[in-house]
């Protein structure tokens, strides 16, 4: 591995641990200005400050959101974007995340549906730029297909990823740890799960999470059920508490008993 990429990925993982959590903040370019997000500096100040290892943002927002205060947290930055439909496009190139300052790029891979073809010319040749610019690559993988099973679709996008260069594959949790080890052990790259849908009962996410690390996958990455919650400092550090430190999930929900972690800590901006 180049020096340059084994540098930039322990800036999205623990260093200690060798394990993520990392909270994607993209939803606007797709869901407008929604709850969580509207103020993403703040959120941002947050989730660094609860112990969060890696953010995920597009490259337009990046100007507003550098901190320049607080603690550091690796930034990867979002390449591919679309509709809700089968197609993602490229928005952004590995150069432009290269000259952003970005730790790691991201981009979808959707499996199924009549542009799967396309989807892997598209992270070919993203894949190329990472490896070229020795730039770790992030590859969520999304299901479409309804020709084979959830399991079986999901152990094959995870591999499809990792045989096209993925550093970190994000996946669904399959349902059960015996499925989710069984993609595992057929994934030659690490596996992080991913917080899906908004929940309303916040012991269900820190299961996932618990039921994730509990499984072998490398960490997690959680967006709306952390920039949502009531307390998004106090949910990452929940999540956290699981990942990092081996809580139990009656452990972790004590955290989010606590006083509200809020950004006021940092004091005002130095700019």
């Amino acid at each position: 591995m180049l020096i340059g990429k084994r540098v930039r990925l322990e800036r999205v993982s623990d260093r200690n641990t060798k394990k993520t959590i990392i909270v994607p903040l993209t939803h606007g370019a797709r869901m407008g200005p929604i709850e969580g997000i509207r103020d993403v500096q703040n959120v941002i100040d947050v989730v660094s400050l609860a112990g969060a290892n890696a953010i995920v943002l597009n490259k337009g927002i990046i100007h507003r959101a550098h901190r320049g205060r607080g603690r550091d947290i690796g930034l990867v930055i979002h390449l591919t974007g679309g509709g809700r439909d089968s197609h993602k496009v490229v928005v952004c190139s590995v150069e432009e995340a290269v000259r952003v300052g970005a730790d790691a790029v991201r981009a979808r891979l959707i499996v199924g549906g009549e542009y799967e073809s396309l989807m892997l010319e598209t992270l070919g040749s993203i894949s190329k730029a990472a490896m070229d610019w020795g730039m770790p690559l992030l590859v969520t993988v999304q299901l479409l297909s309804e020709d084979e099973g959830f399991e079986e679709a999901l152990a094959r996008g995870a591999r499809t990823a990792a045989e096209l260069g993925a550093d970190i594959i994000s996946i669904p949790h399959p349902g059960s740890e015996e499925a989710l080890r069984t993609i595992l052990e057929s994934t030659p790259a690490p596996v992080i799960i991913k917080g899906g849908e908004k929940v309303d009962r916040p012991r269900e996410i820190l299961q996932l999470v618990y039921s994730a690390i509990h499984a072998g996958a490398h960490g997690v990455s959680v967006g709306r059920n952390v920039f949502q919650h009531e307390k998004p400092g106090n949910m990452v550090k929940a999540i956290s508490s699981i990942v990092h430190h081996a809580y139990t999930v009656d452990r972790a929900m004590e955290v989010l008993k606590e006083e509200a972690l809020t950004s006021s800590v940092f004091g005002p901006p130095i700019w």
